[in-house]
């Protein structure tokens, strides 16, 4: 299996280089040449495989320059019911006729990025150790991303972790998570800006290819294609626990800023595997949903970003949304090129409303999409206790607005929870009056001593901290 960049770099490259590089030499992010394609008969024999042998025999479809046993013990380490809490590690459960909720959000971090940022460490460990190499991480996070990242790779052997976050912009025991780690090898940067901003740095510092080969960068963020693809998993295990045969079509409806988890479930559709409709759901940041609307994509300034109660959906340029456009045209690398780096980078937007291609988001790739407001995510977290008995966080409640806008009668519709709710406990105390169970682990952890430094939003700033913890 080879790989390929979506801005037409003409290097093709095996999983373990993109494994350690994150972005492409142009700029541009990494797909496989072609999606493999998975038929009936196969889906027959993955139905009762448990979750470790199901992401084994996925992932070693995309994976062939590691040893299949290598492979199959590195799954086996990873989806254990000691770290996810039960043996189907994703469990489905039915809220009402029809809707269901997919526990993604039972790993160290309490938030589905566990899922893939698990696998990643110890990828990265494995690869790592096979070269007598180091690698150093720079990440972006905007809540989840960082604490599953630095929970994933604490201790790892030859790995530093260098995490940018929004100042003051996570939730309170988001930030504990992060900033309390004391280990060595982590290392938290409170950029004084919005998410976007730190996304921006990590991307610039990735494009400095002199500085990324010195000091051997590398990224967890879904611009990761490795991370994309351990996300892929859930999807088939999500539709195996959904129906009792592989005739029949179900849909997703995923919270989603950055467009890595949905985009997972564009891979897994283009696979072959049943899905009707993906529902990006999106908060007032609706940059995505608007897209999905009017084929116009316009990222917005970071003043124009609002602060909300599902704030890791905080963001206004969705990295993976580059993938999903370069299958939308077609692959055409120079269109793609022409979309994102000429008018998205001199005019901020671009326009798709009157291309035939734009109409395939719906009708061939099956997008749909649905925004919600703060008063949208109480009603649906006290409509969800109440009716149900099931406390969800306000991220999982954008997911559950924007499903029951898209439900089709004998259709079933999956969303993906994103994280347990006492990471949001404000908005939840808001919404029921009382604070959300919380771990035994995570007791206390706000009065812990916090391990961080402040930067302003510039890449040299991050830069050259990284050099001084690195020399």
């Amino acid at each position: 299996m080879n790989y390929l960049s979506t801005r037409g770099h003409p290097d093709r490259k095996r999983f373990c280089e993109i494994l350690l590089e994150g972005l492409a030499p142009d700029g541009g992010l990494y797909l496989p040449q072609t999606y493999p394609q998975v038929d009936t008969d196969t889906l027959a024999k993955w139905r009762a495989l448990p979750y470790n042998e199901l992401a084994f025999e996925i992932l070693s479809l995309y994976i062939d320059d590691i040893p299949a046993a290598d492979l199959k013990a590195i799954c086996a380490k990873t989806y254990t019911a000691e770290v996810f809490g039960s043996d189907e590690i994703v469990p489905l459960r039915e809220l009402e006729d029809g809707v269901y909720l997919e526990a993604l959000s039972n790993g160290p971090t309490l938030a589905f990025k566990d899922m893939a940022m698990q696998l990643l460490g110890n990828l990265f460990e494995y690869e790592l150790a096979r070269r007598g190499a180091e690698l150093n991480i720079l990440g972006a996070t905007s809540g989840d991303t960082g604490s599953a990242a630095e929970y994933a790779m604490r201790g790892k052997k030859g790995v530093r972790v260098f995490m940018t976050s929004p100042d003051g912009r996570m939730s309170p025991f988001q930030q504990a998570q992060m900033f309390s780690l004391q280990d060595e090898n982590i290392h938290n940067i409170a950029i004084t800006g919005v998410f976007d901003d730190c996304q921006d740095i990590v991307k610039a510092v990735s494009n400095d290819l002199g500085f990324k080969r010195k000091y051997r960068i590398g990224t967890v963020n879904s611009i990761n294609w490795a991370r994309l693809l351990a996300q892929v998993v859930y999807y088939f295990a999500g539709y195996f626990q959904a129906t009792a045969s592989n005739d029949k079509p179900v849909s997703f409806t995923v919270p989603s800023g950055n467009f890595g988890n949905v985009c997972a479930g564009h891979v897994a559709r283009m696979m072959g595997l049943p899905i009707q409709t993906l529902v990006v759901a999106t908060n007032e940041n609706d940059v995505l949903d608007e897209f999905f609307r009017t084929g116009v994509y316009r990222v917005r300034a970071a003043v124009d970003t609002h602060e909300t109660s599902s704030p890791s959906m905080d963001i206004s340029k969705a990295s993976n949304f580059e993938r999903f456009v370069f299958d939308l045209v077609g692959r055409d690398a120079a269109r793609l090129r022409q979309l994102f780096v000429d008018d998205l980078g001199l005019k901020g937007s671009f326009d798709l409303s009157a291309d035939p291609a734009f109409q395939q988001a719906a009708e061939r790739f099956g997008f749909r999409s649905g925004r919600s407001t703060h008063a949208d995510r109480l009603a649906m977290i006290r409509d969800t206790e109440k009716r149900f008995a099931t406390l969800i966080d306000p991220h999982t409640a954008d997911g559950l607005k924007a499903a029951r806008e898209q439900l089709v009668p004998g259709v079933p519709m999956v969303v993906l929870e994103t994280a347990l709710p006492i990471k949001f406990a404000a908005t939840v105390v808001e919404a029921l009056g009382e604070e959300p169970a919380r771990p035994k682990k995570f007791e206390g952890i706000e009065a812990l001593p916090k391990r961080v430094v402040q930067l302003p939003a510039d890449a040299e700033a991050v830069k050259a901290y990284i050099a001084e913890h690195c020399d």
